[in-house]
């Protein structure tokens, strides 16, 4: 307690701190107000049949917002959606890949296309919601949910008003990013997420008291929740050291010693990014099949459903091949190994250039690999443990990562505050201290 205290001494990381729980407060504010012409209380009853389905992933990820029928429903995945197009397209355009060395203009850039790109995104997808809520109301047992379906007046609104919470969540998340503390986008998913917690720890609670789950089952989903988050921690905390040796060097008169350090190359160097694209991308023909009756689609639609061998199967493919692209892009070995050479770096045993670039895309590749396969392994299998106990997907290994690996993330930003203040953060000084994104032990 007493090191909270002390973080709230400091007035810009109490302001930063304050801010970020203000923005986050304003977003689940938005999330219980409503789109205009619909019935909320009915899509809450379609949606205790969803639980389980994609649609109630995409639910869980928008933070309540699809059941609320939210002017917030889109939630941050256009934004997603957006980034992922221009992340692809920066590998392949030479135009944006000129950009995006350019440095901080450059990217600024890039930052404002994709904004447009979210606003076009928003637009298309609220209109077939628009047509996926007046579906809804040709079924049997969902009730009224749309007051006037077909009218031009209700599909202009549900776009316009959702179009417009999509960007407010895009600048609240932006806000976060620069003002306050933390990433802004993983932390309105993260938020979203932890709201519904407490829903799912009562619906645990009323199946024990039903008997629909027995004390042995919750113990051991228990278990296996508490075993998923000591893996992600300890993984999330993995790093490969490649020894670096700097060369005697003139300083002044004078020349200067040898000195000896070290390249961190984390695990898991993408995050929680993989699973969050490969979820967005897997809503995208979900959502497309649900909006038609074709036969063949409505087959897709099944094959694509969480806990179906295809979806899983897709969906490791797409974490594994976003581990390593987006690692690709965040880390290039070539300029690692030209900043090396400058500065009279270099790895011991191995020539500096071409070689020592070769050497460390050879050790990020094995641990890229490793990396996927633990994400893969993390999303997945609680996922199939998730069918036999029959519960939401907040005790999933997606969410899971989410929480833990975002909750990480903003307390090494906290601790690097109140470090460089001669503060000691939230560990003991007997122990040892939290480590640091770039891979290094903060003592």
């Amino acid at each position: 307690m007493g090191t909270i205290f002390k973080m709230f001494q400091i007035v810009e990381l109490r302001k930063r701190v304050l801010l970020t729980l203000s923005l986050l407060a304003v977003y689940r504010i938005g999330v219980f107000v409503t789109l205009p012409g619909v019935d909320r209380g009915a899509m809450v009853k379609f949606m205790q049949g969803q639980q389980n389905s994609f649609l109630g992933l995409f639910n869980m990820f928008s933070g309540g917002a699809i059941e609320q029928l939210s002017v917030f429903a889109l939630g941050i995945m256009p934004y997603i959606s957006a980034s992922i197009i221009f992340q692809l397209l920066t590998v392949v355009v030479p135009t944006l890949d000129r950009l995006n060395k350019e440095g901080e203009q450059g990217r600024k850039k890039i930052n404002q296309w994709t904004r447009y790109a979210t606003i076009a995104l928003s637009v298309v997808q609220g209109f077939f919601i628009a047509l996926y809520l007046e579906n809804l109301n040709a079924q049997s047992g969902t009730g009224q949910i749309v007051h006037y379906p077909g009218t031009f007046g209700f599909r202009f609104m549900t776009v316009l008003t959702l179009t417009t919470g999509s960007a407010f969540i895009m600048w609240l998340g932006e806000q976060i990013t620069e003002r306050g503390i933390g990433n802004g986008m993983s932390l309105i998913i993260f938020a979203g997420i932890v709201a519904g917690l407490p829903n799912a720890l009562f619906q645990t609670q009323q199946m024990l008291s039903s008997e629909q789950m027995s004390l042995f089952e919750l113990i051991a989903l228990g278990g296996i929740v508490f075993g998923v988050i000591a893996v992600i921690v300890f993984v999330e905390r993995g790093q490969r050291q490649i020894p670096v040796q700097y060369a005697k060097r003139l300083v002044g008169n004078r020349v200067g010693a040898a000195q000896s350090t070290h390249l961190p190359l984390r695990v898991n160097m993408a995050g929680v990014i993989p699973p969050i694209f490969a979820s967005s991308i897997l809503m995208f023909p979900t959502m497309a099949a649900s909006w038609t009756d074709a036969t063949w689609l409505q087959s897709f639609l099944a094959a694509l459903t969480p806990g179906h061998w295809v979806y899983m199967l897709v969906f490791s493919l797409l974490i594994i091949f976003f581990c390593f692209f987006y690692t690709s892009v965040m880390f290039n070995p070539v300029d690692v190994a030209e900043n090396l050479k400058k500065y009279g770096g270099y790895i011991p045993g191995i020539r500096p250039g071409t070689k020592t670039a070769e050497y460390i895309d050879h050790v990020l590749t094995r641990l890229t690999f490793g990396g996927a396969i633990y994400v893969a392994a993390v999303c997945l299998l609680p996922m199939l443990i998730q069918d036999q106990f029959a519960v939401s997907f907040y005790f999933g290994g997606t969410s899971l990562l989410i929480i833990v690996s975002v909750a990480l993330d903003t307390v090494q930003q906290i601790e690097s505050h109140l470090i460089t203040r001669n503060y000691e953060g939230f560990t003991d000084n007997r122990g040892p201290r939290i480590r640091s994104r770039r891979g290094a032990t903060v003592q």
